[in-house]
């Protein structure tokens, strides 16, 4: 039986996020978005209720792709509101378009949003060594300044706590205890 994690439920779907996505260093413009909107929504809520809607939100948001999203008008808005699949807060609907566009200038600016968003951690994951989910920081000086670029940037619902948890979702660090089977996986060597 394989170690984990201390925060996992049994729940399938979050057994798999874990196993195979969570901290994975991810540089795919459309994906990093998608994770952005997605740890946006999450904002006072448990992941897992977010996890459980990401087809949801998949669907209901053209599979992420920026420029269809940032195209948005009041009309969508309208339409997400109604969409029981998906959280139905206006401001987090208003926030995933907001940033849509944004994403849109970060590319402009500095060629990708993968290149923006890794900057903060100079293109490299950092590797940490937690022996116990109490010593994992809710934000580091790394989700701070992400937090403030992004908030000069535009964007909305990314607040340090969110883009610290974006960061770990995104395998800008490694941040699964060294128990965890992931730990060693994701650093690459055998512990």
């Amino acid at each position: 039986m394989k170690t984990r994690c201390a925060w996992l439920t049994t729940d399938p779907l979050y057994l798999e996020y874990h196993d195979e996505e969570w901290g994975v260093p991810e540089h795919d413009d459309r994906k990093l978005y998608e994770k952005i909107v997605l740890e946006g929504a999450q904002a006072g809520l448990s992941w897992i209720t977010i996890l459980k809607r990401r087809e949801n939100y998949r669907r209901a948001f053209d599979h992420f792709e920026i420029e269809k999203v940032a195209a948005y008008t009041e009309q969508d808005v309208e339409r997400l509101v109604k969409d029981a699949g998906i959280i139905r807060n206006r401001s987090k609907i208003k926030s995933a378009i907001n940033n849509a566009r944004r994403v849109l200038e970060v590319r402009e600016q500095h060629g990708s949003l993968d290149a923006f968003l890794w900057s903060f951690v100079g293109g490299r994951p950092i590797f940490n060594r937690w022996e116990s989910l109490k010593q994992v920081p809710a934000t580091t000086p790394e989700s701070d300044a992400m937090a403030k670029a992004l908030k000069k940037a535009g964007f909305t619902f990314v607040g340090s706590t969110t883009c610290y948890a974006l960061m770990q979702a995104m395998g800008m660090v490694n941040d699964h205890t060294i128990d965890c089977f992931r730990h060693a996986e994701l650093n690459g060597a055998e512990e």
